[in-house]
């Protein structure tokens, strides 16, 4: 007999800001972890109306992806780098002009005037 050794992953929320903190239709920065986290709060998206994706951009190097503009390319919403302008889909930090490179991104929301992001144990 065989047994499989499964593991298994606990997902928590963890508090990063208030709700009086975010920019609408724009990004912020918190520390998550180690790790800078880009808020993007959109609230008049008709779906998600807040996005976490790291915040270091892989072509630069930098940590800008917060200070990048929002916008919609094909009806995806989309982040541009500030220095080398590639697009990052905030759903899932798929690059669109380089299809090997993804941001991660982690589930977010609010709740009772808290930003949440969901973070792995």
């Amino acid at each position: 007999m065989s047994q499989s050794n499964t593991q298994r992953t606990l997902a928590i929320w963890k508090n990063v800001c208030h709700e009086r903190d975010l920019v609408r239709n724009s990004g912020v920065v918190v520390w998550l972890d180690g790790a800078q986290v880009a808020l993007f709060y959109l609230p008049d998206a008709e779906a998600q109306t807040l996005y976490a994706i790291d915040n270091h951009d892989p072509e630069s190097g930098a940590n800008v992806i917060g200070r990048g503009l929002v916008g919609n390319i094909k009806g995806e919403l989309v982040v541009a780098a500030p220095i080398y302008k590639q697009h990052y889909r905030l759903q899932d930090g798929q690059c669109l002009e380089t299809p090997h490179q993804r941001l991660r991104v982690w589930p977010a929301r609010l709740k009772g005037g808290v930003v949440e992001v969901q973070v792995s144990c």
